[in-house]
């Protein structure tokens, strides 16, 4: 068996569930030979992105040809980030255990992948700052105090930020009523779930890539695709595509119908061009590449015209709320 490493990742409280959690995952991951090693979020700075546009620009102008080299994020030299990404991609797999605040993962793990973009692996190999695509496999732990319910965006909002980094899901667990440090250990299926993910992480990484696949539960969710739990009413793209349906976090497309397995209700998708939006696909999703360098061009096309509106809102004072310290 070749060698391989898996990283943890843990947004959670220094010896709360959630690392109780990745620690399982990671002991089934050692016991079949592999490196192992897990990050707590709280022990590095990691800085917001500004919106500055400074990676994007940077890849717009490669892919234009007006740029040789990718210098990658501005804050790359001011925080951990850059240490933490290229750590991240040293492993052939990684498991993200992350608590759920109000439905959605929680802040201090979004501030890290809201920096993913500057690293987007889709984008580099398409601009070719990066040769090859390493195919790491991820799995998500989303850990509540309640039910679904309450969760109800943790583990999709986890998924639609493997993409950036090309990462492939092959299993996702949801741990419930876990409101207290320890909870985890009131619950005699929690720790075995874990574990089993650790597990299907590593069948996964010793599967040849065009063979892997789903090893979660294989009626998760609503979309046969991603096992994504959200559909919505599909709006035209950009350029024009549109389903009547789509998964919310990866894009298929295609219509409502009934999985004959349980009869609750399933994405059904488009046989023909349902997966042409994948956002698990590198190459699908280079596309939004295209369109973030048009709308760019629409904007500096169009700059001229409204320049005077810019400065007049980019002038405009109000109020605001003054703190002494």
């Amino acid at each position: 068996m070749a060698k391989f490493k898996v990283m943890a990742v843990c947004a959670g409280r220094k010896g709360g569930n959630g690392e109780a959690l990745a620690k399982e995952a990671l002991c089934a991951v050692e016991e079949a030979g592999g490196e192992v090693e897990l990050l707590n979020l709280f022990d590095y700075n990691i800085l917001p992105c500004t919106g500055c546009e400074g990676c994007t620009m940077q890849m717009g102008k490669m892919a234009a040809g007006l740029q040789d080299e990718y210098h990658g994020c501005v804050l790359k030299d001011k925080d951990d980030t850059d240490a933490i990404i290229t750590e991240m991609h040293t492993c052939q797999g990684i498991i993200f255990v992350v608590p759920t605040y109000d439905l959605t993962p929680s802040s201090l793990y979004t501030r890290l992948a809201q920096r993913f973009l500057a690293y987007e692996l889709s984008f580099l190999l398409a601009i070719g700052a990066v040769k090859e695509n390493p195919h790491t496999v991820a799995g998500l732990i989303s850990v509540g105090g309640s039910m679904h319910d309450w969760q109800s965006l943790a583990l999709e909002s986890l998924q639609a930020t493997m993409f950036t980094q090309s990462l492939q899901v092959v299993d996702r667990y949801m741990a419930t009523r876990d409101g207290r440090p320890g909870n985890t250990f009131v619950y005699a299926d929690q720790l075995p779930r874990a574990r089993k993910m650790g597990e299907n992480i590593v069948k996964a990484i010793n599967t040849p890539v065009e063979e892997r696949g789903w090893l979660g539960d294989p009626n998760d969710g609503v979309c046969p695709n991603c096992h994504s739990s959200l559909v919505y009413p599909g709006d035209k793209h950009w350029d024009g595509i549109e389903f009547p349906w789509e998964c919310a976090v990866c894009g298929a497309g295609g219509t409502l119908g009934t999985n004959p397995e349980t009869g609750r209700p399933m994405l059904v998708i488009d046989p023909e061009n349902g997966l042409i939006r994948d956002r698990n696909n590198d190459k699908a999703r280079a596309e939004h590449l295209n369109e973030i360098n048009k709308t760019r061009d629409q904007f500096f096309a169009q700059q001229d015209q409204i320049k005077d509106q810019m400065k007049k809102y980019r002038d405009m004072k109000f109020p605001t709320l003054e703190i002494k310290r």
